[in-house]
């Protein structure tokens, strides 16, 4: 693995110069078959092939159910602009109460999920799921959006519930006044309050060379400077890191400060770059950081215990 210097003086006024909005809302449209065929151009000849086959099939079938889902129901005006005026995310996951446009879309997810190829074990959380009462579904799904660790059978359904969540909190994300969202935290969604997934580089018209991070769960971009930790918003002590021999376009972006790192994608170098599926095949990278001592500060529901 090779540590790489931070960007010359000249970079770091690049998005200082570039207009970028502070936050793009997800477009569940497009969001998740993007990322499906992403994860189809990485898998064949991988080392992860069998699990971004099955990520690409999971991922399609989230792109697959909108059309037949009903509604979201988003919260009343009233409540988003209270939640804005007091710096909170307007549609918080910690605030989440499953409704029925919430418990279709688990279903759904997992009906369509019960045609695809899949490993026994997360075919068998699938079966699980399908037969659980929407009561005892709801508590999972509050389970799972809590930060408490899960291994075997629970793991599994986590990630499968995840994956529906996400679903529905794109949808919910991309009603929200995009130009009425504002930071709410260190390394919180503006939209929901989640953890960033991974930052990215664009190459954006008006936004070209500047940061932006993914939530982990709604999908919805912000943009943060960069030289600056997404974590802690601490600007020193921040290195780079990347495999030796392996493409610079995605790389370990680590805090003296928290000791902690996210990945950083270029995709003003390679667009087809995509927050979660590339976050996903570079796994190698996330086993050096944590032999060298460094905790994973990006969340992703498909890398779960990593």
């Amino acid at each position: 693995m090779s540590e790489l210097g931070a960007p010359q003086r000249g970079l770091m006024n690049i998005g200082e110069e570039a207009k970028p909005p502070f936050a793009v809302l997800p477009d569940p449209s497009s969001l998740f078959l993007t990322r499906s065929k992403r994860l189809s151009t990485l898998a064949p000849g991988h080392e992860l092939e069998p699990y971004l086959g099955f990520l690409a099939a999971l991922t399609r079938a989230q792109h697959d159910i909108l059309t037949g889902l009903p509604p979201v129901v988003p919260p009343a005006p009233e409540t988003i602009k209270r939640a804005l005026e007091h710096g909170m995310p307007p549609i918080s996951r910690a605030l989440l109460e499953p409704d029925e446009v919430l418990q279709q879309t688990i279903a759904q997810l997992l009906d369509r999920l019960a045609e695809v190829p899949m490993p026994a074990a997360t075919a068998e959380a699938v079966r699980t799921l399908r037969a659980t009462a929407p009561d005892a579904r709801s508590a999972l799904v509050l389970a799972a959006l809590g930060e408490n660790d899960a291994t075997g059978d629970d793991l599994a359904r986590r990630v499968l519930l995840l994956a529906a969540l996400q679903v529905h909190f794109a949808r919910l994300a991309a009603l929200l006044p995009a130009q009425d969202l504002k930071p709410v935290a260190d390394g919180a969604c503006p939209a929901c309050g989640s953890a960033p997934m991974t930052s990215s580089v664009v190459g954006w018209p008006g936004a070209h060379n500047t940061r932006f991070c993914a939530c982990s769960l709604c999908g919805t971009l912000w943009n943060v400077v960069r030289i600056k930790c997404v974590l802690c918003s601490a600007t020193g002590g921040i290195s780079y890191h990347t495999i030796a021999g392996k493409p610079e376009t995605v790389k370990a972006e680590t805090c003296d400060s928290c000791r902690a790192y996210v990945k950083i994608l270029y995709q003003v170098n390679d667009p087809a770059l995509d927050p979660l599926a590339d976050d996903v095949a570079t796994l190698g990278l996330d086993m050096l950081m944590v032999e060298d001592g460094w905790r994973r500060g990006g969340q992703n529901p498909f890398l779960l215990g990593y």
